[in-house]
């Protein structure tokens, strides 16, 4: 840290400096570098959000509950989106409400990092993981005298950060129990999300492989067909063209639309003796270890880097990356994936120079049959086929997980037959149904997919076997949106 820096810092802060956590004085730093005030807090006012999503009507029901709980505390509760919006504030403590106005923290403004420096919401949003900003560890002397507490609120599907649960009292008032009402509030936002949401299983943190070492023996990007859509090509080439002029390019789209896929075959095309470190975003526990790993690696001979998903990166795991990179120099091909352009950490943006979009799979029909065969035939040990109706039944169907589903759909189908037909496909792909079915609903179009999926079978004995009438087969195969035809 600058000196000049530091003896700011000391205005606010009554610890040396060497005593201050590495995950505070990283943001300090960032702070600095995004030109916040050390005085005040400068107000960005938006007024817009969207108070219909699901995530905020479940967090403000929370919220109203801790208030009850809190009713007789200087505690003010408040709901904010993943930019560090405040959506919400609930209190009963009319004059702590007063005074959090004086400092702009309240519906409608940012309280991001970039907008006011280092507070607890803005860095549980910033390292995706909870964390308490005492007193004087605020950027700003206006917020020394207050304490924030926060923890993020993870989408239970997708695993995406919708935003946090921030508490925030007095500077001298007791902080001990903030965090842990914090981590339950964000927590119980969650769980309420799933509960409410469409029935589906909560998607796993992606664990494996978060940094490995291909080299050309491994066959890095070679997983996949060859002879794809115009759109793939396209993404494939400009991602080439990019590695050429500059060696930076920043791929995106959705998530497991096969982004990374194209990257790794862009550079080994480029380089193919090469080595590629393939990285994605660590848990928040593993940052410091995921970041050890790359000190080493950078400065080996003919390296090239891909990084999934950097908007999930933690923004310490992102800027200390980004340093490394640029001491490696420009000799090392630096391409990264992301849902889009704006959610790249800024200190990994200004590495790259080329934005590439590879649309999502729905968009790709003509991708959708190569992908199956490929992906069921690596899992069949040979080349299997698909019925007519199993192919237009894939074609037809939405992937909202994209390439990652199909793999998993086309797993379960393969360790079945070599001639893979609607039988063996999920009835979630044969059913195009927009509205929530309850159990009951639920078992009864499974039902009458196992029935009418069935090779060669009739309406007539279908609708003997399922006990109902062939109108009626009519109507609820519309009402669920079955898309087998007997």
């Amino acid at each position: 840290m600058a000196e000049s820096e530091g003896l700011a810092r000391a205005r606010l802060h009554s610890e040396p400096l060497a005593a201050v956590s590495h995950r505070l004085l990283a943001s300090w730093h960032r702070s600095q570098r995004y030109g916040v005030s050390l005085d005040e807090v400068a107000p960005v006012f938006s007024g817009t959000y969207d108070g219909e999503s699901l995530f905020y009507r479940c967090g403000r029901e929370v919220l109203d509950g801790l208030r009850d709980t809190l009713a007789n505390e200087p505690v003010s509760m408040m709901l904010t989106d993943a930019d560090g919006l405040v959506l919400d504030r609930v209190s009963a403590d009319r004059e702590l409400l007063a005074a959090l106005d004086r400092v702009h923290l309240a519906p409608g403004f940012s309280y991001a990092e970039d907008q006011t420096g280092t507070n607890g919401l803005a860095l549980a949003l910033a390292d995706r993981v909870p964390a308490v900003v005492k007193a004087d560890e605020h950027y700003s002397l206006s917020l020394a005298g207050y304490t924030c507490a926060a923890a993020p609120v993870l989408d239970p599907l997708t695993g995406r950060v919708e935003g946090c649960v921030n508490l925030t009292t007095w500077s001298q008032s007791s902080s001990d129990l903030l965090l842990a009402l914090a981590q339950s509030a964000a927590g119980n936002t969650s769980a309420m999300m799933l509960a409410r949401s469409q029935g589906q299983q909560p998607r796993p943190a992606p664990r494996g492989e978060v940094f490995r070492v291909e080299t050309a023996h491994s066959g890095a990007g070679s997983g996949i067909v060859d002879d794809l859509s115009p759109a793939w090509r396209g993404a494939l080439a400009s991602a080439k063209s990019a590695l050429v002029d500059h060696g930076s390019v920043l791929m995106v789209g959705e998530a497991g639309s096969g982004r990374a896929t194209v990257l790794a075959r862009a550079l080994r095309a480029s380089r193919p003796r090469g080595r590629i470190l393939s990285a994605g975003a660590p848990a928040a526990r593993d940052v410091e270890a995921w970041l050890d790993l790359w000190t080493p690696e950078l400065p080996k001979p003919d390296t090239a880097v891909v990084i999934r998903d950097v908007d999930r990166l933690p923004a310490r795991a992102a800027d200390t990356l980004a340093e490394l990179l640029r001491r490696a120099g420009t000799g090392v091909p630096v391409t990264v994936t992301a849902s889009n352009y704006d959610d790249v950490p800024h200190a990994l943006a200004g590495l790259l120079r080329t934005v590439v979009e590879l649309p999502a799979l729905r968009h790709r029909p003509d991708d959708i049959a190569p992908l199956a065969l490929h992906l069921a035939g690596r899992v069949r040990g040979r080349a299997v086929t698909l019925t007519g109706a199993a192919e237009r039944a894939l074609r037809e169907y939405a992937w909202p997980g994209n390439v990652a589903e199909v793999a998993t759909v086309m797993h379960h189908a393969a360790i079945r037959a070599d001639v893979i037909g609607v039988e063996h496909l999920p009835p979630e792909v044969l059913s195009h149904t927009t509205h929530r079915l309850t159990r009951i609903e639920t078992f009864e179009r499974d039902e009458m997919i196992r029935v009418l999926s069935r090779p060669g079978i009739t309406m007539s004995e279908a609708a003997e076997e399922l006990g109902m009438s062939r109108a009626t087969i009519y109507r609820k195969r519309d009402r669920y949106g079955i898309t087998l035809r007997a």
